[in-house]
């Protein structure tokens, strides 16, 4: 009897005590969403309603009330672009190489490691490699390209080590069916894989993405921090300077009025693009579920 008590007093402090921590996960994840949600909630509401038309397509102002940040803007933009288009393709192609080719042995594991290890690296530091590269050894200045080219080394270990992860958590199952069914390895990958490991991968880009677009110190170094003067100006040796950097110069070293209105709006401008940034990468995987979701009820 006293064996049998014993038990049940244990199971009922395991079953308490497993309520507890399940109570105190959920207050520290409200408090967070809460926190975050109220963050963004007071910088939209300082910038959002002061935003016009003219600001996101007018030139900046040094002196002058009322200037915007259309080069800017378009810089950001640009910027990101190019840095993608280098970064997506290399650091996914690595990625399913080191997940579906890659031998196990100690150099794929030191490379792992290399990888890892940039992903942790400061951006600043980045950055100052890129100066070293792009100012005084090629001498080109500080510009678009080298701004794109340098936010790519950013971007790629990032996506390289989550589309390694996303591609190795893909049940082995669905390989062994593909090739069951006649398919080769690559088209197994391209065909079945991926697809399967699509969101885990479409999750990293976006990460990297959305960090690339907010990024200041990594730009500040590379890109400079003024731009050509031209609304659209789509020289790659134009100055490179982003949203993120203006927003630094307009609390730091501006001289107008308005500084802490355009920083305002400035700030509401990058968290609303940023937020529209991450849910257009993510909107057409929801389709896509959505629709297999509402086949598989009707079938």
């Amino acid at each position: 009897m006293n064996g049998s008590s014993s038990n049940r007093l244990y199971k009922k402090f395991k079953k308490t005590s497993d309520q507890v921590f399940t109570l105190g996960l959920w207050i520290i994840t409200t408090l967070i969403l809460v926190l975050i949600f109220g963050l963004l909630l007071y910088i939209l509401s300082k910038g959002l309603p002061k935003i016009s038309f003219s600001f996101l397509v007018d030139l900046p102002s040094e002196i002058d009330v009322g200037g915007g940040v259309g080069p800017f803007l378009i810089n950001s933009i640009y910027v990101l672009i190019i840095s993608l288009l280098i970064s997506i393709p290399i650091g996914i192609g690595s990625g399913v190489y080191l997940a579906e080719y890659a031998p196990n042995n100690k150099m794929t594991d030191f490379i792992r490691t290399c990888v890892e290890s940039l992903a942790s690296v400061p951006s600043i530091v980045i950055g100052l490699f890129g100066y070293m590269l792009f100012v005084d050894i090629f001498n080109v200045g500080l510009t678009i390209i080298g701004a794109g080219i340098t936010l790519s080394l950013l971007n790629l270990p990032v996506i390289t080590r989550v589309t390694e992860e996303a591609i190795q958590a893909v049940h082995n199952d669905l390989r062994e069916a593909s090739y069951a069914l006649g398919a080769t390895k690559s088209l197994t990958i391209t065909k079945i894989v991926i697809s399967a490991a699509l969101n885990g991968i479409v999750s990293g880009v976006s990460l990297a993405a959305c960090r690339a677009f907010g990024e200041s110190a990594l730009i500040l170094l590379v890109g400079g921090t003024g731009t050509s003067g031209e609304m659209w100006d789509w020289n790659f040796l134009s100055q490179g300077g982003t949203l993120p950097v203006h927003l630094w110069y307009v609390q730091s070293e501006a001289l107008v009025e308005d500084a802490s209105e355009i920083a305002e709006k400035t700030s509401a401008l990058l968290v609303l693009i940023t937020l529209l940034l991450s849910l257009s990468m993510r909107l057409p995987l929801w389709i896509r579920d959505f629709r297999f979701h509402s086949k598989s009820k009707k079938g």
